[in-house]
């Protein structure tokens, strides 16, 4: 590799605006995020399943089910 071509790299710290922390590595030294694998409805399990079925029934209407 070349010298002098390549940035810094740190271990970031990221912060979530929930408050969670956790580290990795980075050409920053501090990473703010607005959602986080804890506070996403998705990976909390707070999504709700019928709204998910909700919108694969609107697509199965709108194009069809092959029918």
């Amino acid at each position: 590799m070349r010298e002098g071509i390549h940035p810094e790299y740190y271990q970031a710290t990221v912060t979530c605006n929930c408050g969670n922390t956790f580290v990795t590595g980075s050409t920053k030294k501090e990473i703010h995020v607005e959602i986080c694998s804890k506070c996403h409805p998705f990976y909390t399990g707070q999504q709700k399943a019928t709204q998910a079925r909700g919108r694969v029934d609107k697509f199965n209407k709108k194009y069809g089910t092959g029918k």
